[in-house]
């Protein structure tokens, strides 16, 4: 039985706790664009995706792909959260030989389907994992969550191509649309508007949503599954460190310290 939209909000809020958390006891990492994506981690998890975390290589799950694998702290605390591994395990994040590293590891973490860093080549992982579960005659599906700012790679449009002219409908990526990357707004910097438009030039079935609204994410992601003959890519709508004033839309915060007083006051803010 899918959570109730209560109950997303619920766990999206501990799992921006819990990101808050990591960074703090890790010393770095990227809060910005990890609490951005954290309301479509908890669709995907607790409602359109497909797993058993009592099976992480379960061969019939849904596949999770992060292009935006610095958002990798609010992957690991939505497995976590889940029941993939224990969650006091978010504690080791970024030590030395931990199964949680900077960046998504297969071989090392329970849960991850791909192992990711640069950003741009996670929706080409996705298609070969798409066209290996039609070839071996699977109905899986694969979601591809990528950053706004990996519009602006090439390859990441030679894998759009891809998927559209081999009609893999089986793929839907996710675009977390938060205007900001690491030197400052994506519009200023290389605009990607109008990027919905961009999309269905290359055949794919576009869906925009609030990137913060569970009902209106899992609405658009039971209309993915149901759409067939071509890829759907999902365009959310959201705010760079949502949920934590001090950080919201403020691209210095793609990759910044924590300190005690600045986690104080986020967690206050998340109370």
């Amino acid at each position: 039985m899918s959570p109730t939209p209560v109950e997303l909000r619920e766990v999206a809020t501990v799992l921006r706790r819990d990101v808050l958390t990591m960074l703090l006891e890790a010393g770095s990492g990227h809060p910005g664009g990890s609490l951005s994506c954290v309301d479509i981690l908890a669709v995907l998890y607790w409602h359109a995706m497909k797993v058993n975390p009592e099976r992480p290589t379960w061969e019939d799950r849904d596949r999770l792909v992060l292009s935006k694998a610095h958002a990798a702290p609010a992957l690991y605390a939505a497995l976590a959260r889940r029941g993939y591994f224990d969650v006091r395990e978010l504690l080791t994040f970024r030590k030395l030989k931990s199964k949680l590293q900077g960046f998504p590891d297969m071989q090392k973490t329970p849960g991850i389907d791909a192992s990711v860093g640069s950003p741009g080549q996670g929706l080409s992982i996705a298609n070969g994992l798409a066209i290996a579960a039609r070839r071996d005659r699977k109905n899986f599906r694969i979601y591809c969550l990528m950053g706004d700012g990996e519009a602006q790679e090439g390859q990441t449009w030679e894998a759009a191509m891809t998927a559209a002219h081999h009609g893999i409908d089986n793929v839907c990526a996710v675009i977390d649309r938060n205007h900001m990357m690491g030197d400052g707004n994506t519009e200023e910097i290389a605009s990607l508007a109008p990027l919905g438009d961009k999309w269905k030039t290359f055949n794919w079935h576009v869906i925009s949503v609030d990137g913060h609204d569970v009902e209106a994410l899992s609405a658009a992601f039971n209309e993915a599954s149901s759409t067939k003959g071509k890829p759907t890519v999902v365009i959310a709508k959201t705010v760079k460190g949502k949920g934590v004033p001090f950080m919201e839309n403020r691209p210095e915060w793609h990759d910044r310290k924590l300190t005690e007083d600045l986690y104080e006051e986020a967690m206050r803010a998340l109370a």
